[in-house]
């Protein structure tokens, strides 16, 4: 949104909006971690991803299949977390064996590499998610090489059934209870489908109609956005307006080695307006004006909604 109302009034030939990939897989089934279902090549797909959407059905619907006997969400995601915790519990000991295989022509107080592999094996082996505060380089290496499944942030998606069906609520409700709110998602795809197949020009009325304000996909991608701890910038040179999605707390220098890595290495400084004033006043030349027009050095950390002009030394 916040793209298109720039593109309204600063007027680029080219509007480029930043990206976030979804990936559709198949659901896991109990064994998986053995080779069931889809198996590795499901794992597989999972591991290169940087967060999990699991979508657990919350409504009875005997027209629409279902692989479990009765509908029940938190056994559902139990029966993907075994998989996933059996899968990294594998992992692991893979990465262990080798580890002490090569440990043999090393002293003991150069093997911890095992000491911390063994301590990863513990969790997993207890059904507990490996979580650290401070990490040293050497564990930091073994972490991005076993991509662990169960490291990764998640969002529970709650597909429920049409409003005021009390199994569904009920059943959305035990999830939410038992996961918090924060990790969880609750969407109608039904509903949703159903307003993706009206005209655009009705379907905010429709919306309205059912007191809905903005569309699951839209809630979900800003959702998706915040787990993966992103914030947007945006560029306006050469009649091209581009949204561009870094990590919160990324420098100036960094943000603009994202664009290209000339930029960073001859930074010079960086011309920026806000979203907020740009709405507000409608041009660069009013925010000049109004002394709201900034310029930032090397240490600037950008902030979500930042216009950016870089100035470097190519």
């Amino acid at each position: 949104n916040r793209l298109e109302r720039l593109k309204e009034i600063l007027k680029p030939r080219e509007t480029i909006p930043t990206t976030v990939t979804f990936i559709d897989i198949a659901g896991l089934v109990k064994g998986a971690s053995r080779g069931e279902g889809l198996g590795n090549k499901f794992l597989h797909h999972i591991r290169e991803a940087n967060v999990l959407a699991h979508v657990l059905r919350c409504f009875e619907d005997e027209n629409v299949s279902y692989i479990q006997e009765g509908m029940d969400p938190v056994r559902d995601l139990e029966i993907v977390e075994t998989e996933l915790f059996l899968a990294d519990l594998e992992r692991v000991e893979t990465f262990l064996e080798r580890e002490k295989a090569k440990a043999k022509a090393k002293k003991k107080d150069e093997r911890k590499e095992i000491d911390f592999l063994e301590s990863l094996r513990g969790n997993l082996s207890r059904g507990e998610r490996a979580e650290f505060v401070k990490l040293q380089e050497y564990q930091e290496y073994i972490l991005r090489e076993l991509q662990l499944l169960t490291m990764k942030p998640r969002i529970l998606v709650l597909n429920a059934g049409e409003k005021g069906q009390k199994e569904s609520e009920s059943a959305c409700r035990e999830v939410i209870e038992k996961y918090g709110e924060v990790d969880t998602f609750v969407v109608s795809a039904k509903l949703e489908a159903e307003i993706a197949a009206i005209p655009p020009e009705d379907r905010e009325d429709f919306m309205k109609e059912l007191g809905i304000d903005v569309e699951a996909r839209s809630r979900f991608i800003e959702k998706s956005h915040e787990l993966l701890g992103l914030i947007r910038y945006y560029t306006s040179a050469h009649e091209k307006l581009q949204s561009w999605s870094i990590k919160k707390g990324t420098t100036a220098p960094e943000a603009a080695g994202k664009i290209h890595s000339d930029m960073e290495k001859g930074f010079i400084r960086a011309e920026i307006m806000s979203y907020d004033d740009i709405v507000s006043l409608g041009s660069r030349t009013e925010i000049q004006h109004h002394g709201l027009l900034r310029t930032e050095g090397h240490k600037y950390v950008v902030q979500d909604g930042d216009v950016i002009k870089f100035l470097f030394n190519p």
